[in-house]
């Protein structure tokens, strides 16, 4: 047999909402199955990104710009924020490791919330770093605890703001005090990758913060609001020095051209996403009533998906609402047994997953 590294062993891969198609085959379905269980846009792609999607069809025998720089260029001029402060990943999951593929040697320590999303656990494990794990309070991050947990072994802070998959934030006033403790030799990681769905005023968007701090990764993705998961862009604002030591280790031509393409004219569709927004908020309120009539216990969300509890394992009603034909996620994972994440949808689909739930409660 051969040996795998140390580090791979202990490593549980990353497990993604099951899929339609399997569930239609494991299931032996034929009417039409609901997915809403990876926090994707019910509303589909933007119509700009569909229509940029088909022009660079005829283009895919060429490699695609290796640098992305007309998406970099576009995401310059909206957030202002020069072009060798971004950079462009495989999604988001890719920025991730490469973050701890620059940075990580064996043992350095790396803080992060318990739970937060797997994959920085995933990465952290595949680097060697030792996690510092910090339990959550009232499902939101212990800012306290994970300042008193920096020492000079501390090599990295991540963030999930909000958290997947509790849907919590940490506020502006709470974030301001943060950042003045986090010393330089520490680089924090802010994932903000719902962050188009919050327009409260007390969001601290971390991009704002980038002209102080140079030790700063604000990282977003164009698989939730922008409606692209299946084309995999992600996107990161640092300081110089970092940009350049995460493109020293990203495989060359890393997104696609038709991914570059459709992102560039994501931006442009203002509409979308403020339709995306006005289901998103009209999705919550609608959830947070039918929850409460069926007694549920939930978790007020930021993001595009509720974490609602139960009072038997959850993997139950997973199990039962698939047989149903509508997939929702288990977070057992997350050390979360009695729990499910539930992607908000469009009102159509968010009352089907209330009248499935009425008939399994």
């Amino acid at each position: 047999m051969i040996e795998l590294r140390n580090f791979v062993k202990n490593i549980k891969p990353y497990k993604p909402g099951k899929a339609i198609e399997d569930i239609a085959r494991e299931q032996g379905l034929t009417g039409e199955i609901l997915k809403l269980a990876s926090n994707e846009n019910p509303l589909g792609p933007p119509p700009t990104a569909v229509a940029a999607l088909k022009k660079s069809l005829n283009k895919l025998n060429i490699y695609p710009d290796d640098n992305c720089f007309h998406l970099k260029h576009r995401l310059s001029t909206k957030y202002k924020i020069p072009i060798n402060q971004i950079i462009i990943g495989n999604g988001s999951v890719e920025l991730i490791e490469l973050i701890f593929k620059a940075y990580v040697n064996p043992g350095d320590e790396v803080i992060m919330s318990e739970p937060s999303f797997i994959m920085y656990k995933i990465a952290c494990q595949i680097f060697g770093g030792k996690m510092v794990s910090i339990p959550l309070v009232d499902f939101k991050h212990n800012i306290e605890k994970i300042t008193q947990a920096i020492n000079t072994k501390t090599k990295i802070i991540i963030i999930d703001n909000p958290i997947n998959p509790t849907g919590t934030i940490i506020t502006k006033e709470q974030f301001d005090q943060f950042i003045k403790k986090i010393p330089d030799h520490v680089i924090l990681v802010i994932d903000e990758a719902y962050n188009e769905y919050i327009e409260d005023e007390f969001y601290p968007k971390a991009p704002n913060y980038l002209l102080k701090h140079s030790n700063l990764i604000a990282l977003h993705t164009f698989s939730k609001i922008y409606g692209l998961a299946g084309l995999r862009i992600g996107y990161g604002f640092s300081s110089p020095d970092i940009i350049t030591a995460l493109m020293k280790v990203r495989l060359p031509f890393n997104v696609n051209r038709a991914g570059q393409a459709a992102a560039s004219a994501a931006l442009d569709d203002k509409d979308f996403v403020k339709k995306s927004i006005a289901n998103n908020e009209e999705g919550k309120k609608f959830f947070y009533k039918e929850l409460k009539k069926l007694g549920l216990e939930y978790v007020p969300t930021y993001g595009n998906f509720i974490m609602v509890e139960f009072s038997k394992e959850a993997m139950e009603i997973f199990n039962l609402a698939q047989k149903r034909g509508v997939i929702l996620r288990t977070i057992y994972e997350y050390g979360l047994s009695h729990h499910l994440r539930i992607t908000i949808g469009t009102p159509q689909q968010n009352e089907r997953v209330i009248r499935v739930l009425k008939e399994i409660i």
